[in-house]
């Protein structure tokens, strides 16, 4: 259900919406809504084919134990494949 669900947000609705859906029903426990515009800088950094885009993390969140990550990180444990339209895989 997962993958088929962002699939279909990421087609149907807004970016901020459609995230903001998935990262709450596509999660266990749910991703904090304060995770979207993260998301939303991971998503185009892979988009231009910036994979080691360092990114900020809201307060409270870090990735380990530093308060950024890079975008393939953030992309890679939120699922958000249905949002990254470029053809190479990132790592």
């Amino acid at each position: 259900m997962g993958r088929n669900l962002a699939e279909e947000l990421a087609g149907s609705l807004g970016l901020r919406q459609s995230l903001a859906i998935h990262l709450r029903s596509n999660h266990y426990p749910p991703v904090p809504t304060s995770m979207i515009e993260p998301c939303i800088e991971a998503i185009q950094a892979c988009n231009e084919g910036d994979y080691d885009r360092q990114i900020d993390l809201p307060e409270g969140v870090s990735w380990r134990g530093k308060t950024q990550a890079p975008a393939h990180a953030i992309a890679e444990s939120h699922h958000l494949d249905a949002w990254i339209e470029c053809d190479e895989e990132y790592a």
